[in-house]
């Protein structure tokens, strides 16, 4: 299991962050010049990227969305949510029920600062600082404690994030979602999906581009068969493992992925009654 070093509560304007370049992405003000010349850069390479951005958060909020209102999910733990933006996992859910717990988790500093400014009125909803490699210690933390029962069936998501830790025995995606898996009560929810490419060349260009611009913070852009593997020994909900602007869209004409240098990939993931 990661044992990682104390996190910083530093923040270090000169260095992308994939929250922050996210935040651009979606049209945040949440970023500093470093992460929008990455998102240039990037964009350079694999063009659809802006579009790709979109859409895995309109994903997000569909997926949501319907497991608070088809699943009766009240109690939600968000791996990795990022910087705020529009329609963030609690404000979809308690829009259906108010009474809708979430804690949301990240190691980015200024993800901390902004979000509990954000949630300081809201006593059902708390961000943590913490690597979501570290299973027990997001579980076992005591705001975590106060607003989820795993007694009870949850949802936990990992929307956009493995690709952004490499792989290991203990600490990969594969060893993180079985971990997960086994803290949570039967009908609860995994969400999981992450940037994949058939291609080699864009595999190998992406991942080297991503590594060099956040220092190190990141895994590799996989393979859809990767990602099939997290979700062994859980019941897939329909439409299966898909790109996910195609996961139940809200009308045939919403938005799709156009172009395929890379695409994210998942789905969402039950743990059987």
């Amino acid at each position: 299991m990661h044992t990682g070093n104390q996190l910083s509560t530093e923040i270090d304007a000169t260095v992308p962050t994939a929250a922050r370049m996210y935040d651009y992405y979606l049209g945040g003000k949440d970023n500093y010049a470093a992460d929008r010349a990455a998102v240039e850069e990037l964009d350079r390479v694999v063009p659809s990227t802006r579009r790709l951005a979109l859409n895995n958060r309109r994903f997000l909020q569909r997926v949501v969305r319907v497991l608070t209102q088809e699943y009766g999910i009240r109690q939600y733990l968000d791996h990795g949510s990022g910087l705020p933006t529009q329609d963030n996992v609690h404000q979809v859910a308690q829009r259906i029920d108010p009474t809708t717990h979430v804690v949301y988790v990240d190691n980015d500093p200024m993800v901390l600062v902004h979000g509990r400014a954000l949630l300081e009125q809201d006593e059902r909803t708390v961000v943590i600082q913490a690597d979501m490699r570290e299973t027990e210690a997001i579980f076992d933390h005591a705001e975590t404690e106060r607003l989820i029962d795993f007694s009870q069936p949850a949802c936990v998501l990992f929307n956009s994030v493995f690709h952004c830790i490499p792989d290991s025995d203990t600490d990969g995606p594969i060893a993180v979602a079985r971990r997960v898996r086994e803290r949570l009560a039967p009908g609860s929810f995994l969400v999981m999906c992450q940037l994949v490419s058939e291609d080699p060349e864009v595999r190998r260009s992406v991942t080297d581009f991503m590594d060099r611009a956040t220092q190190g913070h990141w895994g590799r852009v996989r393979q859809e068969s990767d990602v099939a593997s997290y979700f062994e020994g859980l019941e897939i909900l329909e439409p299966g493992l898909v790109e996910v602007s195609t996961w139940r869209p809200d009308t045939e004409v919403a938005p799709r992925q156009l172009t395929q240098e890379w695409i994210e990939f998942g789905g969402v993931g039950r743990i059987p009654l």
